[in-house]
C-alpha cells in the first residue's frame, strides 16, 4: 500500500474511531443517564489513559526511534534487546497489575478524596478489574511501536477501533445483566482482539518473539536516559486529568460525566484537524527549519489555518452546541437536564478548540527546531497553574469552572510557547499575528452575529435537535465564507487553495 493510500486509510479510521467513541457514549448515556455509575466508571477509566498515556506518549517516543536507528546497524542484536524491552515492560506492568488489583481501595480514596458512597465503590470496584489488565493494555502499545517501526500504521486504528466499539456493543448487549461493568469488560474484550490483531499483522511481516528479559548494556542505557524525561512528559496531562476529576467528584453527581462529554464534543475538531496539519504543515516545517523565512511563513500558514478553521467552530458549537448535545446523548436515561448541564461545561470548554489547534502548530514548530526541554518546562508549569485555578472557580462556577481552569491553561500553555517561538522570528511576525487574529475575530462575528439573531426571533428553537444543526450550520458555513471574502480575501484563498489540494490528493 502506498503511503498516500495509508495517509487515507488512517485519516478515515481514526475518524471511525472518534464516531464510534460517540456511538459509545450514547449508548451509556441511554443506559444509565449521567449518574453515579458512569461517574464512577470515567473516574476508574482515567487508570487506562494514563497506562495509554505513558506508553504511547512516553514509551514509543523513545523505542520506536532507538529500534529504526539501530535495526540498520545490527538487525539481530535490536530484535533481541527490543524483545527484552518489551518482555521486562509487560513483567513490569504484570507487577503493576498485582498491586494495582490489591491496592485500589486504598490509593483510589486518596487519588480523589470526595468520592463518596456509590461513586466510590463503582470506582475501586472498576479500578481494581482494569488493573488485572494492564500488562495486556500496555503490550497492545508496544505492539504500536513494532508495526510503526514496519511502516505497517493501519491495524494500530482497528486495534483502537476494537476496543471502544466493544465497549459499546457489550454495554448495548449485556448492560441489563452486567450493569457498568458491561463497558468495562467490553473494553478489554476490544483491548485482546486488538493485540491479536496487531500480532497476526507483526508475524505475516516476520516478526518473531523470545522469551528474554536480556538488554545489552549500552542500548538499556541510551533507552533509560532518553525514557526518563519523556515518561515526565507523558504524565503532565495525566496528573492535570486526574486533578480535574478529583475537583469535579467534589461537586454535584453527574460532574464527571457533564465534563466528559462536552470535552468529547470539543475534542473532534482537534481530531480532524490534527490528522490534517501532520500531512499538510508538520512536514513543511520540519524540511525548512533551517531556512528562517520559509520556516516563519509556514508557521504563519499554519496558524492562519488553525485560526481560520476552529474559531467558526468554536462559535458555532456556542449557538448550536445544546442541540448538539441532546442529538447525541439525550435519550433513555440521559435527560434534558443533563442535557443543558453538559452544555454549560461545553461553553467554557470551546476555547480550546481554538487553542489546542493554534498549540499543535506551536509545539510542532519548537519540536522541529529541538526545544523539546523548553516544552516540558512549560507543561510542568501548568500542574501548579491547573491547581491553583481549580480551586480558585471550583466554589463560584461548581464543575463548569473545571472546565474554564482548562480553557485558561490552554490559553496560557499557547502563549508561553508562542513567546519562545517569536523570540527567533523577526519582529514583524508579532504584528502580522496580531492581524490575524483582529481579521479572523471579525469574520467570526460576522457569521456569529445574524445566526444568533436568526435563532432568536425564528421559531427554529421548537424544532428537533437534528433539523436545527441542519438548518443553522449550512447557514453558518455560507455567512463566514462571504465573511472571508469580503473581509479577508488572503484567509479565503489560502483555504480554497487547501480544499483544491486536498481534492486532488
Amino acid at each position: 500500500m502506498s503511503l498516500k493510500k495509508t495517509a487515507l486509510w488512517l485519516v478515515a479510521l481514526s475518524l471511525v474511531v472518534k464516531l464510534s467513541g460517540f456511538l459509545r457514549e450514547s449508548i451509556i448515556a441511554s443506559k444509565f443517564g449521567a449518574t453515579s455509575y458512569t461517574d464512577g466508571y470515567l473516574l476508574a477509566f482515567s487508570f487506562i489513559t494514563l497506562v495509554i498515556a505513558i506508553i504511547s506518549g512516553g514509551f514509543n517516543n523513545v523505542f520506536l526511534p532507538m529500534y529504526v536507528k539501530q535495526k540498520k546497524e545490527a538487525p539481530e542484536a535490536t530484535e533481541r534487546n527490543a524483545n527484552g524491552v518489551m518482555n521486562a515492560t509487560v513483567v513490569i506492568f504484570l507487577a503493576i497489575s498485582v498491586l494495582g488489583w490489591l491496592l485500589s481501595p486504598w490509593f483510589v480514596p486518596l487519588i480523589y478524596p470526595k468520592i463518596t458512597g456509590l461513586t466510590a465503590e463503582v470506582t475501586i470496584e472498576i479500578t481494581r478489574f482494569f488493573f488485572l489488565f494492564m500488562s495486556a493494555i500496555a503490550l497492545n502499545g508496544i505492539l504500536d511501536s513494532y508495526l510503526q517501526a514496519q511502516r505497517i500504521f493501519v491495524p494500530s486504528q482497528m486495534s483502537k477501533l476494537s476496543a471502544t466499539l466493544m465497549g459499546a456493543v457489550f454495554a448495548l448487549l449485556f448492560s441489563d445483566q452486567w450493569g457498568i461493568n458491561s463497558l468495562a469488560y467490553g473494553f478489554i474484550f476490544g483491548t485482546l482482539v486488538g493485540i491479536g490483531i496487531q500480532l497476526f499483522f507483526l508475524l505475516k511481516k516476520g516478526y518473531r518473539w523470545s522469551p528474554t528479559l536480556t538488554v545489552e548494556q549500552e542500548f538499556r542505557r541510551s533507552f533509560l536516559v532518553l525514557l526518563v524525561p519523556a515518561l515526565l512528559n507523558a504524565g503532565v496531562g495525566q496528573i492535570n486529568m486526574f486533578v480535574n476529576k478529583s475537583f469535579a467528584s467534589s461537586t454535584i453527581p453527574g460532574a464527571v460525566t457533564y465534563l466528559n462529554n462536552s470535552s468529547l464534543i470539543t475534542s473532534i475538531p482537534h481530531t480532524i484537524y490534527g490528522t490534517t496539519i501532520a500531512v499538510v504543515i508538520f512536514t513543511l516545517l520540519s524540511e525548512q527549519v533551517n531556512h528562517q523565512k520559509k520556516f516563519q511563513d509556514t508557521f504563519f500558514m499554519g496558524m492562519q489555518v488553525s485560526l481560520l478553521t476552529l474559531a467558526p467552530i468554536a462559535a458555532g458549537l456556542f449557538l448550536v452546541g445544546e442541540e448538539a448535545i441532546s442529538f447525541i446523548f439525550e435519550r433513555g436515561k440521559f435527560t434534558a437536564s443533563d442535557t443543558h448541564h453538559t452544555y454549560l461545561a461545553l461553553v467554557y470548554y470551546l476555547p480550546t478548540i481554538v487553542t489546542q489547534g493554534l498549540q499543535y502548530i506551536v509545539s510542532k514548530s519548537m519540536y522541529a527546531q529541538g526545544k523539546t526541554n523548553i516544552i516540558f518546562r512549560i507543561s510542568v508549569t501548568t500542574i501548579a497553574l491547573n491547581v491553583f485555578l481549580n480551586w480558585l472557580f471550583v466554589e463560584p462556577f461548581g464543575y463548569p469552572g473545571l472546565a474554564l481552569t482548562s480553557s485558561f491553561v490552554s490559553i496560557y500553555y499557547l502563549v508561553v510557547s508562542t513567546i519562545f517561538v517569536y523570540k527567533d522570528f523577526e519582529k514583524k511576525e508579532v504584528t502580522r499575528l496580531l492581524g490575524l487574529v483582529v481579521r479572523v475575530t471579525f469574520v467570526t462575528a460576522f457569521m456569529i452575529v445574524p445566526l444568533y439573531l436568526l435563532k432568536l426571533y425564528m421559531p427554529i428553537s421548537e424544532l428537533y435537535s437534528l433539523w436545527q444543526l441542519m438548518i443553522i450550520v449550512p447557514l453558518g458555513v455560507v455567512f463566514y465564507a462571504i465573511g472571508l471574502f469580503i473581509f479577508y480575501k488572503e484567509g479565503f484563498r489560502q483555504l480554497l487553495s487547501i480544499v483544491k489540494k486536498k481534492a486532488k490528493k
